[in-house]
């Protein structure tokens, strides 16, 4: 998030099921969660692959995304997490650096399986991103949104990545709550809160793995919009109204995490 927002640990209960649990805050929503931490940029060179997040995509801008947001970035160095289970060669390193345009020495590349404690923190930390990424797909200027708050169950450690792949989504699709302030009138608000919500989502409703094995195990086949928090409330600072939509489905959290609804 660029330092510019925190997360911390603890828990959540849910009709009497505890589970451990993460809180993402942040002041500067559109920049530390759109501009940073979403998982934008696909790095794909010399057969390497990986899904890349953090600051360094600032310097990159290789995604339209940032043509929409009222922010550009220098820097002589870049940081990035890399979604992946291998650790990238000099030579894509250097591919790196030179997209960001910093001398080698300056970058810094994290590198972080799905299938681990890390990988699963950093997918569920990002419970806020994915509610502002939903409001820029729905039209919406993510610049008046001027805080976000949001939890998210984490999700057991799989067996491998694609087993943590299912069951760090379906934490955020069926277990995340969001609470945005936004600075925008109620008919606004009233409108597009009930389209913020994962169940908004014809792909809505199992676990997100079979959704994946469903389209192919390609992601840029499954419902864009699909990729939200399972609750959402918006706060109106012109009126100091509050518009909500979505709930948490643990039937379906139990089933991804668990295999089977727990007694």
């Amino acid at each position: 998030m660029a330092g510019l927002g925190s997360v911390s640990f603890g828990h959540s209960s849910h009709d009497g099921l505890w589970m451990p649990s993460l809180s993402v805050a942040t002041d500067h929503p559109a920049t530390a969660c759109l501009a940073s931490q979403y998982a934008g940029w696909r790095l794909d060179h010399d057969g390497y692959f990986a899904m890349a997040s953090g600051p360094g995509r600032a310097l990159i801008r290789a995604e339209e995304l940032y043509d929409s947001l009222a922010w550009e970035e220098r820097s002589d160095r870049a940081v990035l997490l890399l979604e992946a289970r291998r650790l990238p060669s000099a030579g894509v390193a250097a591919h790196v650096a030179e997209r960001a345009g910093v001398e080698p020495a300056a970058l810094t590349l994290l590198v972080a399986p799905t299938a681990t404690p890390v990988g699963a923190v950093q997918v569920a930390a990002r419970v806020v991103e994915v509610s502002l990424h939903k409001l820029h797909e729905l039209g919406f200027d993510v610049e008046l949104v001027r805080s976000g708050f949001g939890t998210c169950p984490l999700p057991p450690v799989a067996a491998d990545d694609g087993e943590a792949i299912g069951r760090t989504n379906d934490a955020v699709l069926y277990g995340g709550q969001v609470h945005l302030t936004v600075d925008a009138d109620d008919e606004e608000l009233a409108e597009i809160a009930p389209k913020l919500p994962a169940s908004a989502s014809p792909d809505h409703g199992e676990p997100f793995a079979a959704v994946l094995e469903r389209a192919g195990f390609d992601f840029y086949e499954i419902d864009p919009l699909l990729f939200s928090p399972a609750e959402v409330r918006l706060t109106s600072t012109r009126s100091g109204r509050s518009f909500g939509a979505g709930e948490v489905h643990l039937d379906v959290l139990e089933r991804s995490f668990w295999g089977e609804p727990a007694e």
